[in-house]
């Protein structure tokens, strides 16, 4: 006597689950990515080719700082180069680091040169008529001695922005001597005047007419 075996609904539902499962599990398991090396090598892998030739920046890395003007914003960049500011400093000064910070808070890209040995303190006289430090040259200006409201006037004059516009990875460039070790001319050389003493003084500009400059400082 035949007899007919009915399976249970379920039963059938839960081994067609299983089945699909299985097939799933087998289809991710049977994907495979080839990809070549620049050297010409193939290589297969679970992983798919662009997330192998992915690179994590390291840990505490940064974007390089940009020395120089070129880095700068445009009209903050035109500015650096009528006006170029100079910072003259020495150890021990009070004055000195006062400046430093207002030039650094207000984002204006300055040369700092240091005054140690007594060929700085000749050149110092010799460049802004003092040996009194801080001093400071906006363009062919010359200011002796730390003030915060002056150094802002002529700053605002010379058409430095109050806010500081500098890219997030600017680095001023790091202090240098002012006069370096050299041997002295001889006698010949010292009797030809060299081009850079001949030539003539670049002549003074004057900043636009602003509300920011309510002095009338001329450069």
């Amino acid at each position: 006597m035949n007899q007919t075996v009915t399976a249970h609904p379920l039963r059938l539902a839960g081994q067609a689950l299983g089945l699909g499962l299985a097939l799933l599990a087998a289809t991710a398991q049977a994907q495979v990515y080839r990809s070549v090396g620049s050297d010409g090598q193939v290589t297969f892998s679970d992983t798919p080719p662009a997330a192998q030739g992915a690179k994590q920046p390291k840990a505490g890395s940064q974007t390089p700082a940009q020395p120089g003007n070129a880095a700068l914003p445009y009209e903050l960049r035109q500015t650096a180069q009528r006006y170029p500011v100079t910072l003259y400093t020495t150890s021990s000064c009070d004055g000195c680091t006062g400046g430093r910070q207002l030039l650094t808070a207000r984002g204006v890209p300055f040369t700092e040169k240091t005054v140690n040995t007594n060929a700085d303190i000749a050149a110092l006289q010799k460049l802004t008529g003092t040996d009194s430090l801080p001093a400071l040259t906006i363009g062919a200006q010359q200011l002796k001695g730390f003030s915060d409201a002056q150094w802002n006037q002529y700053l605002d004059a010379a058409g430095y922005p109050r806010q500081s516009q500098l890219p997030a990875n600017w680095r001023s460039p790091a202090p240098t001597p002012l006069t370096s070790d050299r041997p002295a001319p001889s006698a010949s050389s010292a009797s030809v005047p060299s081009a850079a003493a001949s030539a003539p003084p670049e002549p003074s500009v004057s900043p636009p007419t602003s509300p920011t400059n309510p002095a009338g400082i001329r450069f």
